[in-house]
């Protein structure tokens, strides 16, 4: 294997590393104002990803390292064609951040209402607008024949794009609130539980969608879903059933193997292409005439040899520190009625 396609199989890795632990925690930005009614739990919910957010989105910013550093070609003309849509993501990346460290420095309720929706709509905004950049890989755009983005912001707006990005959606929530289950208790943790068991449902109906219409953009037109749609398929199916058994370890597991094999196969069904071209199919973008130099290559996969280990230990030894739950107050019992109390006098 040539370290061309070694390097689309790292940077793979790398957007899938990143959609699974970015995912659970925009999944809580998402949620936390809805498994929250008071101040004190929407701070339970934050809480739980507190020391892990900002490491989770190093998988970000390695993979967008390895795309400029492996493919050149794909880099250039990837964020010209996205350069409106990835401002967006930045946009929700800086406010997110800023959410989570101004939010507790005031107690006045306007304040941390601001800070709460801004987390929230950023947190949701995201999976999507990355749905849609690489559900537009696949689909095409218009590329000419030197690799030059020939349309509008409008463009990128595809249909498929836009599914891709909801599926994406469906899943971070369900991941999210999976996580919420194993990571918090009472009240939070309750709610946390429908609202998982009521998104699974929805995460399922879309990765079906997903697998179907991947199949239909997928160039040669396969009938037949590859093993990764079909586990993305059984995995969501797998997770809607853990939240209606309770089995909240299955249920995050399930979500985790339902978002690692929606991203993997979009990967899977677009190479040897990194972007396709929907003016011509003779000006795709691929993996051969987009990469870097062999020297640029080694080199590259010494560091990556190197430094990868070192931060997944660094990772793996943060969430070990703070793996216990994060207690919240109790779940509410409704207090007997008047008419149960003379009832029963």
């Amino acid at each position: 294997m040539g370290l061309q396609i070694f390097w689309y199989i790292v940077v793979a890795t790398f957007w899938t590393g990143f959609f699974i632990l970015e995912g659970f925690d925009l999944g809580v930005g998402a949620l936390h104002s809805f498994v929250g009614r008071t101040d004190l739990e929407r701070r339970v919910a934050i809480n739980t990803i507190g020391p892990f957010w900002d490491a989770n989105e190093v998988w970000l910013i390695v993979a967008a390292a390895g795309i400029f550093a492996a493919f050149p070609g794909w880099y250039a003309t990837m964020f010209s064609a996205f350069y409106l849509a990835l401002m967006l993501v930045i946009v929700c990346l800086i406010i997110r951040g800023v959410s989570f460290e101004w939010r507790g420095k005031f107690t006045s309720p306007a304040w941390r209402r601001t800070w709460t929706t801004t987390l929230t709509v950023g947190s949701i905004l995201l999976p999507v607008l990355f749905g849609i950049v690489l559900g537009d890989l696949l689909h095409g755009l218009p590329i000419n024949q030197q690799a030059e983005y020939t349309g509008g912001f409008v463009d990128l707006l595809t249909p498929y794009g836009i599914w891709v990005g909801a599926t994406l959606l469906a899943i971070t929530l369900t991941h999210g609130a999976a996580y919420l289950t194993i990571r918090t208790t009472g009240s939070v943790r309750a709610r946390a539980e429908k609202l998982g068991t009521a998104f699974a449902g929805i995460a399922v109906a879309a990765v079906i969608g997903f697998a179907i219409w991947t199949r239909i953009e997928t160039p040669g037109n396969v009938v037949i879903p590859s093993p990764l749609e079909l586990l993305a398929v059984l995995a969501a199916i797998a997770a809607a059933w853990s939240f209606h058994d309770n089995h909240h370890g299955s249920a995050f597991t399930a979500t985790t193997v339902t978002m690692a094999a929606v991203v993997i196969s979009l990967f899977v069904a677009l190479y040897p292409n990194v972007m396709v071209s929907s003016t011509n199919s003779a000006y795709n973008l691929t993996v051969a005439n987009t990469a870097a130099g062999n020297y640029a290559l080694d080199v590259m996969t010494i560091v990556a040899v190197v430094l990868t280990p070192l931060i997944i230990a660094y990772q793996g030894w943060n969430y070990y520190v703070f793996r216990a739950r994060i207690t919240g107050p109790p779940v509410e019992t409704p207090a007997p009625s008047t008419e149960s109390i003379d009832a029963s006098a």
